[in-house]
């Protein structure tokens, strides 16, 4: 029995060291909420300021840059293919993407809105040649542009075909994952504010998660084997209230049935959170401003793992590291 007993505190050893943040930088004034990883040793990340920093050796050193013109800029989202090419968006107005093929010393703009409103929130790509990306409602309706040609141009959908917003309804530029992708070229997006709801295929659905004040709603989504679509499809939905970052009243729900209801946590994350992320099938990371919780059944109980606050946290593309990235210049991986 002692034996079984040193086993099985050995093996809960393991699990706990697997599961710390390892802070890797914050020596940057910058608040970084684009983050994207290419693979176990290719991450850029964005913020304002007009920055946006690089590693090509796993995180261990970084290179920086202030994209030229845009210093007082704020870059929120980031998408990036490999250690030369990335997509950058511009919050507020103009709206801006800009693009980079020399690795972050030059950027060309490949898009711009001077409509008074604007405000550019996420991007996502299906791969490296289809994008969306999204912004705060014009006119009553939800902005979506499009690209087919590795971000070279952008396509607005035409206004009729845009999804009506409510009163006081909008999307947060939280950490760039409050759109996702899907399969056979559909995505998903959520929204906060007055009111928070879970808009894909045309048929918003009111989500339970906090809301009625312009701080609170859905900040993040994440979906699990975006391939497969089906009614069963796997949604795990974060946010709260930022402006009372401690609360975990309704800040995480999930669904397994494609939306078609949502099922509130038996443990939720430990306060508001800007950003999740699956990291396998069942396992799930998620991030704010008071914290780190991990997840092991799909989002039904949360654990705190980190009181280190993150805007962001994203898996490698093509690798199995997760990094986190937030305020003062902080960047850490899940070790």
């Amino acid at each position: 029995m002692k034996y079984v007993l040193l086993y099985v505190g050995f093996l809960i050893s393991l699990t706990s060291l697997a599961q710390k943040v390892e802070i890797l930088t914050s020596e940057k004034k910058v608040s970084i909420r684009g983050l994207s990883v290419v693979n176990d040793q290719v991450i850029w990340v964005s913020g304002n300021n007009g920055q946006v920093g690089k590693s090509i050796d796993g995180g261990k050193t970084w290179k920086w840059v202030v994209v030229k013109g845009f210093e007082k800029r704020d870059f929120r989202d980031i998408e990036a293919f490999d250690a030369a090419t990335a997509i950058i968006i511009a919050i507020a107005e103009p709206a801006n993407i800009l693009k980079t093929m020399d690795g972050g010393e030059t950027w060309k703009i490949v898009y711009e809105n001077t409509t008074k409103g604007m405000f550019l929130d996420a991007m996502e790509f299906w791969d490296q040649f289809s994008g969306i990306v999204i912004g705060d409602p014009i006119n009553g309706k939800f902005f979506v542009a499009r690209t087919f040609d590795e971000g070279d141009t952008w396509k607005e959908i035409p206004e009729k075909n845009l999804p009506l917003a409510d009163s006081g309804e909008a999307c947060f530029a939280a950490s760039g994952t409050n759109v996702r992708v899907l399969d056979q070229d559909e995505a998903c997006f959520v929204t906060g504010g007055l009111r928070s709801r879970f808009f894909w295929k045309g048929k918003p659905i009111e989500l339970p998660i906090l809301q009625g004040k312009e701080s609170t709603g859905a900040n993040s989504i994440a979906v699990r084997d975006k391939k497969k679509i089906k009614n069963s499809l796997h949604f795990v939905v974060v946010g709260g209230d930022f402006a009372q970052d401690t609360s975990a009243l309704n800040n995480c729900f999930y669904t397994t049935d494609g939306g078609k209801h949502w099922l509130a946590p038996h443990a939720p994350p430990h306060g508001y959170r800007s950003c999740v992320e699956y990291i396998t099938k069942d396992k799930l990371i998620t991030c704010g401003t008071t914290g780190v919780d991990i997840s092991t059944d799909g989002g039904k109980n949360w654990k705190l793992i980190s009181k280190e606050g993150f805007h962001v946290c994203r898996k490698s593309k093509s690798g199995n590291s997760v990094f986190l990235a937030g305020a003062n210049g902080r960047i850490a991986r899940l070790n």
